[in-house]
C-alpha cells in the first residue's frame, strides 16, 4: 500500500494490526511513514520503531528525516550517527549527516562525512556542492571555488552551483569573476533571487553602487522575505546616503529576523546616520546582547557613546574591539579621536598612523590627520595618498570626508583657489543625498518664535519658572566662537561645560501647544529635566554654573528664559563673512541642511539675525552678554572679566590658559580651542572673497566695506 502510495489505507491497517502486535517494530515503522507522508504527527511512532529495531538502518533513517524536517538537529545526528555504524558508506546518510552539522555551525566536522561521500561516489552533486558550502562557511574559498568547480563538471548548467562559485570568488576578491558567475546564473534562471543578490554585492565592492542597488531591487522584488537581499539593499543605500530608506529595509528585515545581530547593527548605522543616536545605541546594544562579540556593533556603540558626550564608556567600547581585533583600523581611528577630544594630539597622531600602516586606504583616518593639525608642504604624502583614494569609488561618506579634508590641506597650504574648489565639490556631495534646506519652513518658524515672545512676555508671570541660576547659554552662529567661550569658562574651577545640550528644541513645540495651566507644567517640567540633565553631566563637582555652549538655543532664548529666568546668555558675535565661509568649509555631517549651499546659508544667517535683533529688544539687559569674537581675540582678559562678572564668578588666571584645560570636547573646534589665542582666522574670508557670492549681502548694509555682526 506504500508503495502505491495508498497512505491513508496502510496508516488504517496497521494501527488495527498494532493493537494485536503492538511490540512489533516492522509495523511501527510502517505507521511511521504512513503518518509522515500524510503530514501528520509521525515522530512518536518513528520513535518507537528504532527502539525495536535498533540494528534497522531504515528506521534510523525515517527516524532522522523527520527530525531533521522539525529542527532537532541534534536527536537528528544521534539517529544518523547510528544509521552510519550500521551502514559506514550510506552516501545519502553521510550527506544528511553533513548537513545537519553546518546547519548547527559546526562545518569543519562535516568536512571529513562530505569527503567521505563524495569516496563512494564521486559525481554526487550535492555533496560537491555542499563540501563547498562548508569550505565557504570556514572562510577557505579557494577550496570552495575548486569544489563548485568539480559540480559543475557534474552539471554545467546549474544556476546554484554558479551562484555559490560567484559568492566564493567575491569574497577572494575577483569580483570580475564574481560579476560573471552571478550573471551566468541569472540567464539561466532569471528569478533566482541569490543570484541577483550577489550580482548587487559584487558590484558594490567595485563601487558601481547604482547598478548594485538595481541588482538588489530585483533580489528584494523576487522574495520580500530575502533577509540578506534587504540587508544588502540597505548597507548600499546606506553608502550612498540614502539613510531613511535604508532604515525602512532595515526595519523590515528585522520583523522577518529578529535575532540578527547584523541586522541591529545596520540599524544602529543607519539611526546614527539620522542624527538619531539615542535609538542607534538601542540598536547596538541589541546586536551584542545577540552576539557579544560583534565588533562592528561595539564600534557602532562606541561612536555613539562618544557623540553622546560618554568618552570613558566610548574608550571602553574601542579598546574592547582592540582586545579581540588589534588590527582593526576604525577602532584605532576612533580611538585617535578620543584622544584628540581629550587634547592628546601626539597620541592620537600615532594613533592614526598606526591604522594607515595597516590600512592606507581607509579614508576617516586621512581625515581625521587633517583636521587635528596644520597641514603643511612635508604633508605631501598625505596628499597623494588622499588623490588616489579619491581616485576610486569609495562610500558617499568618506568621499565627503576625504574632499573637505582636501579642502582643508589647501588652505592650510594658501591654495585658496584649489581649496574651494575642493570645499564646493564637498558640499555639492553633501547637498546631493542630505535633506533641502526650507527656507520657507525656517521662517515661519523664527515668527511663529517672535510673535509668541513677544515685548511684553519678560513681564508676565509664569508659574512654571524656576529660580536656579545653574545654566549659562553660549549661543551664536556655528563657528562663530561658541567653542571658545565655552573653553575659556570652563578652565574657571567653578565652571563645568557640558557642550551642545539638545533638549529645547522638543520642549518648544510642547509649551506653545499648551495653554494655561498646562503650559505651566510644560516649563516647570522642562525645568527641572533640565537642571537634572546638567547635574548629571557635570557629576559629583557640582560646579556653580554649567555652560550649555548648542548654538542653535539662539532661537529658543526666550523659551528658556520663561523656564529659568535666572539663566544667562552669552551671544557670540562674529563677522558673518568668516562665520558663512567656516560653516560653508565644515563636515557638518548633514546636520546643518543649509549649511552646503551658500545661498541657503545666506538665508539662515538672515534668520538668526532677525530673531537675535528681536532678543536683544525683549530680554532684560542683565541676562544676554554680546561678545564680539574679534574683540575677544584682540583683548582676551578684558572680555574673559566681563564674561565671569556676567555670570557672577570671581576672575580666575587659569581662564586665559584655556587652551591648557584638560577636558573632553568632541565640536569641530576641538583643535582649536586647544590652541592660544591667535587673530588667524579673522578676516579669512578675504582670501576667498571672489567666490562668496550670496554670502556678500551679509556685509554692512551702509555699504562702508565693515562687515555686520547683527550687534546692531
Amino acid at each position: 500500500m506504500i508503495g502505491q502510495g495508498r497512505l491513508s489505507e496502510a496508516e488504517q491497517h496497521s494501527s488495527t494490526l498494532l493493537q494485536r502486535q503492538p511490540d512489533s517494530g516492522t509495523l511501527w515503522k510502517i505507521f511511521g511513514v504512513a503518518l509522515a507522508g500524510q503530514g501528520k504527527e509521525a515522530l512518536p511512532a518513528l520513535r518507537r520503531a528504532a527502539e525495536l529495531l535498533p540494528d534497522d538502518a531504515e528506521a534510523h533513517r525515517n527516524l532522522a528525516a523527520v527530525l531533521h524536517e522539525r529542527g532537532q538537529l541534534e536527536e537528528a545526528l544521534v539517529s544518523l550517527r547510528r544509521l552510519l555504524e550500521i551502514e559506514p558508506h550510506d552516501v545519502p546518510a553521510l550527506i544528511a549527516a553533513a548537513n545537519a552539522l553546518c546547519a548547527l555551525g559546526r562545518a569543519s566536522e562535516a568536512l571529513p562525512l562530505y569527503r567521505q561521500a563524495l569516496e563512494s561516489d564521486p559525481r554526487r552533486l550535492e555533496a560537491r556542492n555542499n563540501l563547498g558550502n562548508a569550505y565557504q562557511e570556514l572562510g577557505e574559498y579557494a577550496q570552495a571555488v575548486a569544489c563548485y568547480g568539480q559540480a559543475l563538471e557534474i552539471k554545467p548548467d546549474d544556476p546554484e552551483i554558479h551562484c555559490n562559485l560567484g559568492n566564493a570568488q567575491r569574497r577572494l576578491g575577483r569580483l570580475d569573476e564574481a560579476i560573471a558567475c552571478a550573471q551566468r546564473a541569472i540567464a539561466l534562471d532569471p528569478r533566482l533571487s541569490i543570484a541577483h543578490n550577489n550580482l548587487g554585492l559584487s558590484l558594490a565592492a567595485l563601487g558601481r553602487r547604482e547598478e548594485a542597488v538595481a541588482s538588489l531591487r530585483r533580489a528584494v522584488q523576487l522574495n520580500p522575505r530575502f533577509v540578506e537581499a534587504l540587508q544588502s539593499l540597505a548597507s548600499v543605500l546606506t553608502d550612498l546616503g540614502e539613510h531613511e530608506e535604508a532604515l525602512s529595509l532595515q526595519r523590515a528585515a528585522l520583523a522577518l529576523d529578529q535575532q540578527s545581530a547584523d541586522g541591529h547593527c545596520q540599524l544602529g548605522n543607519s539611526l546614527h546616520g539620522l542624527g538619531r543616536l539615542a535609538e542607534a545605541m538601542a540598536s547596538f546594544r541589541r546586536a551584542l546582547e545577540l552576539r557579544p562579540d560583534h565588533a562592528r556593533a561595539q564600534l557602532g556603540l562606541a561612536t555613539v557613546l562618544r557623540l553622546l558626550g560618554r568618552a570613558t564608556e566610548a574608550e571602553a567600547s574601542s579598546r574592547a574591539v582592540l582586545a579581540a581585533h588589534p588590527d582593526d583600523v576604525a577602532a584605532l581611528s576612533l580611538l585617535g579621536d578620543l584622544h584628540v577630544d581629550r587634547g592628546d594630539f601626539a597620541r592620537a597622531q600615532e594613533l592614526f598612523q598606526q591604522a594607515l600602516a595597516i590600512d592606507a586606504s581607509f579614508a576617516p583616518v586621512l581625515c581625521s590627520i587633517a583636521a587635528h593639525r596644520r597641514m603643511t608642504a612635508d604633508d605631501s604624502a598625505w596628499f597623494q595618498a588622499a588623490e588616489a583614494l579619491l581616485a576610486r569609488p569609495l562610500p558617499l561618506a568618506h568621499e565627503i570626508g576625504l574632499r573637505y579634508a582636501l579642502g582643508k590641506y589647501h588652505d592650510d597650504l594658501r591654495q585658496y583657489d584649489d581649496a574651494f574648489g575642493a570645499y564646493r565639490r564637498a558640499n555639492e556631495l553633501s547637498r546631493r543625498h542630505e535633506p533641502a534646506y526650507d527656507g520657507t519652513q525656517l521662517a515661519r518658524h523664527v515668527g511663529d518664535i517672535i510673535g509668541h515672545f513677544d515685548d511684553a512676555f519678560p513681564r508676565r508671570s509664569h508659574d512654571g519658572a524656576c529660580a536656579a541660576d545653574l545654566a549659562v547659554f553660549v549661543i551664536g552662529m556655528p563657528r562663530s566662537g561658541t567653542s571658545l567661550a565655552e573653553q575659556i569658562l570652563a578652565s574657571h574651577p567653578e565652571v563645568y561645560g557640558a557642550g551642545e545640550v539638545r533638549f529645547w528644541d522638543r520642549v518648544y513645540p510642547a509649551f506653545t501647544r499648551a495653554a494655561g495651566d498646562a503650559g505651566a507644567s510644560v516649563l516647570a517640567g522642562a525645568a527641572r529635566e533640565y537642571l537634572e540633565q546638567l547635574r548629571t553631566v557635570a557629576g559629583p563637582a557640582a560646579p556653580r554654573r554649567v555652560v550649555d555652549k548648542m548654538p542653535a538655543n539662539f532661537l529658543y532664548a526666550g523659551l528658556i528664559h520663561t523656564a529659568l529666568p535666572r539663566a544667562r546668555f552669552i551671544h557670540m558675535l562674529r563677522d558673518p563673512l568668516d562665520t558663512g565661509l567656516s560653516i560653508y568649509f565644515q563636515n557638518f555631517f548633514g546636520l546643518h541642511a543649509y549649511a552646503n549651499d551658500l545661498e541657503s546659508l545666506a538665508h539662515y544667517y538672515r534668520e538668526y539675525r532677525r530673531v537675535a535683533a528681536h532678543w536683544r529688544a525683549v530680554l532684560p539687559p542683565e541676562t544676554l552678554l554680546e561678545v564680539p569674537y574679534e574683540a575677544l581675540i584682540e583683548d582676551q582678559e578684558y572680555w574673559t572679566r566681563q564674561m565671569l562678572d556676567f555670570i557672577g564668578l570671581p576672575w580666575d588666571p587659569r581662564c586665559l590658559d584655556f587652551h591648557r584645560t584638560e577636558r573632553v570636547v568632541i565640536t569641530a573646534s576641538r583643535w582649536q580651542v586647544r590652541q592660544a589665542i591667535s587673530a588667524r582666522s579673522i578676516g579669512r574670508w578675504r582670501n576667498y572673497e571672489r567666490y562668496l557670492g550670496p554670502l556678500r549681502a551679509l556685509a554692512d548694509p551702509a555699504g562702508n566695506g565693515k562687515p555686520d555682526t547683527g550687534a546692531g
